[in-house]
């Protein structure tokens, strides 16, 4: 990957931390060294079950998932992560331990990867990400406490509401069939609830 291609993918990034602090350039240049891009083809697995999840996904162009495959072979998906979204078994990557989960891109993505080590060594050397990670984990910790409470009380309409407000991005771009995976409900009463929102919006 040439210097302008690497520029190109690392400036989303930056952009995304700015927004949160103002990086000085001692910042921005251990960034660029640390995060390093790479491009996922199509259903290619970025991890699977049984390996130790080793990097920290910050998707520049994509989408990835995050996801489960039960004895009977269904698929439970945990979270989707389009543009400027993170992605990792935060249980593996922290604990150093095999991974019970799958991530594969649903389209052609192009992340910016962070090993364990290298974010420690982020943490270290500028203290300003320890905080900004901070904020990251309690910001997914919140949001994935909100899904356990949907999935245990809401119905599977309000739940389809709720995915389209928090990746409207994607509700052109993913097939019936993963959004009901990630629902729990079936593709084609998925289909059901989507006729349903297109009459009360006629």
């Amino acid at each position: 990957m040439n210097d302008d291609l690497i520029q190109a993918s690392i400036t989303p990034l930056l952009h995304y931390f700015n927004h949160l602090i103002r990086l000085n350039k001692e910042e921005t240049t251990l960034v660029t060294e640390l995060f390093k891009p790479r491009l996922y083809r199509k259903r290619q697995y970025i991890l699977q079950q049984g390996d130790v999840c080793s990097q920290f996904n910050f998707v520049v162009r994509g989408c990835l998932r995050l996801y489960k495959i039960d004895e009977k072979g269904n698929t439970h998906i945990l979270q989707f992560a389009p543009e400027n979204s993170w992605l990792m078994d935060i249980g593996s990557f922290h604990e150093r331990t095999a991974s019970e989960l799958d991530i594969d891109a649903l389209e052609d993505t192009m992340v910016l990867q962070i090993s364990y080590d290298n974010l420690i060594k982020l943490y270290t050397h500028q203290p300003k990400f320890d905080r900004i990670f901070r904020v990251l984990m309690e910001n997914s910790f919140v949001a994935l406490q909100k899904r356990l409470l949907q999935n245990i009380s809401s119905t599977a309409e309000d739940r389809y509401l709720s995915f389209i407000q928090t990746y409207p991005q994607l509700t052109n771009r993913l097939s019936q069939t993963q959004i009901a995976a990630f629902l729990g409900i079936t593709a084609e009463f998925l289909s059901r609830l989507r006729n349903k929102q297109v009459k009360v919006n006629s």
